[in-house]
């Protein structure tokens, strides 16, 4: 049997529900303080990355609501969401939900480094980042992304910030127009992407917040759905599911992926020694050998005056043996040559 490991089936079926959201919008369209709303989910203690020193100014943001992380320099994003999901310190804390705010806080740094290596290039003022330059962008931004929507298994929120909209602008992004996928590649790894707005009432006193779903991979959040003043409760409602993964579901999966059978590649059955060796007499005979001949070279060549006693590999070799000689015996004898020389 081989101990090669097969796919196993049963330890990768989507088990619980997660909702990866993404939300942008202008400055004070309330971003930070959504995400924040994912530790009043019960999905578990919320993991807070915070890329633009904001979440001071949010209630429970020492970590008596949630936990949240100032990282001032871009490189340490990557460095934070490891330590969260795999260091076991951060193992420990058994995070059930993460949020970013903001994508723009991260990328924004990292795109302004890929430009300036450009400048260096082609000593160019402003220049522009060709097909190579954004491919590589979107592996690093992938690096960053896919362990945070992917490898953690959870539902996140990332913000991200983009310019207000004038009335041109609002035109080309009417509700049911997708936006144009970012060099960021943000778009690729949420579920669902929503633009966040801010009306004020008359008067400039009530305020309302609204949430519209401009890119959506899930049908119970489709495309020009509109929430006003959500929380992220709010989106699992829609969802309609009661298998929401938190965090004590996630390190179930974990602990059922481990404890799951390797499967292992299992070669079809051999033949019997039994049927092995009863093909081969029958060989023997058909080639006009017989029992006695086979039986000397089996002492000859193992040892073994029975021929019961061979093993599956040694009848294999004696019957390669028997090939060999069958092939000689039918050769036929090289002609006389003719006398050289021969008297008349």
């Amino acid at each position: 049997m081989s101990s090669a490991p097969r796919f196993n089936p049963s330890a990768h079926r989507p088990k619980t529900q997660r909702l990866r959201l993404g939300v942008r919008g202008a400055a004070g369209t309330r971003k930070s303080t959504f995400a924040a709303s994912l530790a009043d989910a019960g999905l578990g203690t919320l993991c807070f990355f915070d890329t633009e020193l904001k979440s001071c100014h949010l209630p429970g943001s020492d970590g008596s609501r949630f936990d949240a992380f100032e990282l001032t320099a871009p490189d340490e994003l990557a460095v934070a969401i490891a330590w969260a999901l795999r260091d076991p310190e951060g193992h420990a804390r058994q995070y059930g939900c993460y949020a970013l705010d903001s994508w723009n806080g991260w990328f924004g740094p990292k795109y302004a480094a890929f430009l300036q290596a450009k400048r260096v290039e082609t000593a160019l003022a402003y220049p522009e980042l060709d097909g190579a330059d954004l491919q590589r962008l979107q592996v690093v931004c992938g690096e960053v992304l896919r362990p945070l929507c992917i490898d953690s298994k959870a539902c996140v929120v990332i913000t991200d910030t983009i310019a207000g909209k004038g009335l041109e602008e609002k035109e080309d992004n009417e509700v049911g127009r997708i936006v144009p996928i970012s060099a960021s590649g943000l778009e690729y790894f949420v579920d669902v992407l929503v633009e966040a707005e801010l009306r004020l009432g008359e008067g400039g006193i009530a305020e309302t917040c609204l949430h519209r779903v401009i890119k959506t991979n899930n049908r119970a959040l489709p495309i020009g759905l509109v929430l006003e003043n959500p929380v992220f409760t709010d989106y699992l409602v829609r969802l309609g599911s009661t298998t929401v993964g938190t965090a004590e579901t996630i390190e179930a999966e974990a602990r059922d992926r481990e404890a799951a059978p390797v499967l292992s590649v299992v070669p079809p059955p051999e033949a019997s020694t039994e049927e092995a060796l009863g093909a081969l007499l029958a060989k023997v005979e058909r080639y006009g050998f017989t029992r006695e001949n086979l039986v000397t070279v089996a002492m000859r060549a193992y040892g073994k005056p029975l021929l019961t006693d061979l093993t599956a590999s040694e009848i294999a070799a004696l019957d390669g043996r028997i090939e060999a000689a069958a092939q000689k015996k039918q050769v036929p004898a090289a002609p006389a040559a003719p006398w050289a020389g021969s008297r008349r």
